[in-house]
């Protein structure tokens, strides 16, 4: 049966969520610029070894997260999310100084290994806002913890970039720094979200990556809800893994042009998690906010693999800002979906699918990138990968629409809940 709020805690403990969120994406940002000269240096400038070592590590850092995404959503709702945001909160911390004092490559590996793990704390943060929250306003708060996503994620490479023309070394210090302060003040003003009485039993069978898949099969709405967002999860690497060698190959942008362009969409993708989820699942409802984002998102991946000239190309841009709908609209779909005791195997299986995406994404677009502009096959097409994460979307969109439209019935949609 769906859950029901438990009680609303202080505004001081749902800051703190969104601070945890926030924090994870900056510190992990801040290495972004820096971790590959680190494994360079270590390699003794050899740039091929390097960058083979370099997707080694972005590879085994998206398998930790399908591991352990899982693990901790099930420990969450055994032992509650208190402590395991604030434990996520103090590993973290404690890997960034072990990968700041790192003497080699391996133990920068196994440093960037457990930084997978203890990074999984997103699946518990969004189950700790799903235990405190009417169903009818988890979407706009789901559009709060993502632009704490997207703030870390556009912060965090500018100062890591900034502090490593320092010393290479001291981003991970910086890290450290974020994480432990975070994890003490969370000690002092987190409360926890869900009651012993409503607590699930814990068991590996269901815990683990492949059998926390389960609940998401449990009901057919819900199984095609998780299949829509694997697509929009897998759409959504193409940023990522392609954007920069896309525009610098069809465009001639430089590195400048390429950052601010990257700043506009992290910003536009911002304002619309926290101006505009709220009243958009207001007026329209959970279920056709979740299909006009897909519908933008799929117009603007289409727009980025057509745009013959840059201007084009950025007018795609705030399509692919609206496509923020989608994320906020579709958790909290799922979320109605299963009880409170359930809430952390939910976003822990969903950490678990962002996971495997995160594994899956890059190889297939950065493939497609390959054959789109190679002389030898001679398609002429070098926005084929955005062509795709088009499709997939439209594919989400069709999947989604269809599940939704004879499940139960959603709360009539009521108004804007203001942040905070």
């Amino acid at each position: 049966m769906p859950s029901q709020p438990l009680r609303q805690p202080g505004r001081a403990a749902v800051a703190f969520v969104f601070v945890t969120v926030m924090l994870d994406m900056l510190a992990l940002g801040v290495m972004a610029p820096v971790l590959p000269k680190l494994i360079v240096g270590f390699e003794g400038g050899d740039m091929e070894r390097a960058a083979a070592i370099t997707g080694l590590f972005g590879f085994a850092w998206a398998a930790m997260q399908f591991l352990a995404s899982p693990v901790l959503g099930a420990l969450s709702d055994r032992f509650g999310r208190r402590p395991v945001i604030l434990l996520s909160n103090l590993g973290l911390g404690l890997d960034y100084v072990l990968m700041a004092l790192a003497p080699n490559l391996a133990w920068l590996f196994v440093g960037r290994l457990v930084s997978g793990i203890t990074a999984s704390s997103f699946a518990t943060a969004s189950a700790y806002i799903a235990d405190v929250t009417p169903p009818e306003q988890r979407a706009a708060k789901f559009g709060l913890l993502g632009a704490a996503f997207g703030i870390g994620f556009i912060g965090g490479p500018a100062l890591g970039g900034l502090l490593g023309g320092i010393d290479l070394r001291l981003p991970f210090w910086i890290a450290a720094a974020l994480s432990l302060a975070n994890a003490a003040y969370g000690l002092l003003i987190l409360p926890e979200s869900l009651p012993p009485e409503r607590r699930a039993r814990f068991t590996w069978k269901g815990a683990n990556a492949f059998g926390s898949m389960a609940l998401l099969r449990s009901q057919p709405a819900l199984f095609g809800l998780a299949a829509a967002s694997v697509l929009m999860y897998l759409a959504h690497e193409s940023l990522p893994s392609m954007y920069v060698l896309y525009v610098m190959q069809r465009y001639g942008w430089d590195a400048a042009a390429v950052g601010l362009s990257l700043a506009v969409i992290g910003v536009g993708s911002m304002v619309v998690s926290v101006a505009l989820v709220g009243p958009a699942v207001a007026r329209l409802g959970e279920r056709r906010a979740m299909a006009a984002g897909l519908a933008c998102g799929a117009a603007g991946f289409a727009l980025f693999a057509l745009a013959p000239v840059g201007w084009a190309f950025l007018a795609a841009i705030p399509l692919i800002s609206l496509w923020g709908l989608t994320g906020p609209a579709l958790q909290a779909l799922m979320s109605r979906r299963v009880g409170a005791d359930e809430q952390g195997r939910l976003q822990g299986a969903l950490g678990g699918l962002r996971g495997i995406t995160g594994m899956v994404g890059p190889v297939l677009f950065t493939q497609a990138f390959a054959v789109g502009i190679a002389p030898a096959i001679g398609l002429g097409a070098p926005g084929l990968p955005y062509a795709l994460a088009a499709v997939f979307l439209a594919l989400a969109l069709v999947l989604g629409w269809r599940v939704t439209r004879s499940g139960r019935p959603e709360a009539a949609p009521l108004p804007a809940i203001p942040p905070g």
